[in-house]
């Protein structure tokens, strides 16, 4: 199974950046690559514990749709959303909010299974899992970035 660990330090308060990582319309457009959209569930504003919603994507030019649940809620430490239907076998996905000097640091922990046994491995091993860790750093980058404009200051660095 294999597990994507990204760490984001982001000029930002702690609270601003867990309300903008679980706000539907923020994934929507951190998530533009893919043309993601919320269709199904919470659609639209900030997500809370035991909500689902529905994504429809584009990913290797095929339109997919994936349901994820928010299964835990820490605000403004931590959450995890699970997939509940998808094209995945499983994923979990681990975002946790920690407060340093002058950052927050923002570890997303995604860990998840292919489906198709074997040739979903193969799968992982040639092209999926560098794909999924691309898509994550990306989406995280575009939080940054949106967390570091609304706290009026930019950051391109991590810290020492």
């Amino acid at each position: 199974m294999p597990v994507i660990v990204q760490r984001t330090f982001i000029k930002a308060p702690v609270d601003v950046c867990f309300d903008l990582a679980r706000n539907v319309d923020v994934h929507t457009q951190t998530t533009s690559k893919t043309n993601e959209k919320a269709v199904a569930g919470v659609t639209e504003g900030l997500m809370e514990e035991g909500d689902e919603v529905t994504w429809e994507a584009t990913h290797f030019g095929i339109r997919q749709r994936l349901t994820a649940r928010i299964t835990e809620m820490d605000r403004p430490h931590r959450f995890v959303d699970v997939m509940v239907k998808g094209t995945f076998h499983s994923f979990t996905h681990t975002h946790e909010f920690f407060e340093k000097t002058e950052v927050t640091v923002m570890v997303d922990t995604f860990a998840y299974k292919s489906p198709l046994g074997p040739l979903g491995m193969l799968a992982d091993r040639l092209f999926l899992e560098k794909y999924m860790r691309s898509f994550i750093e990306l989406r995280a980058a575009g939080l940054k970035k949106m967390a570091e404009k609304e706290k009026g200051s930019e950051v391109n660095s991590e810290p020492k």
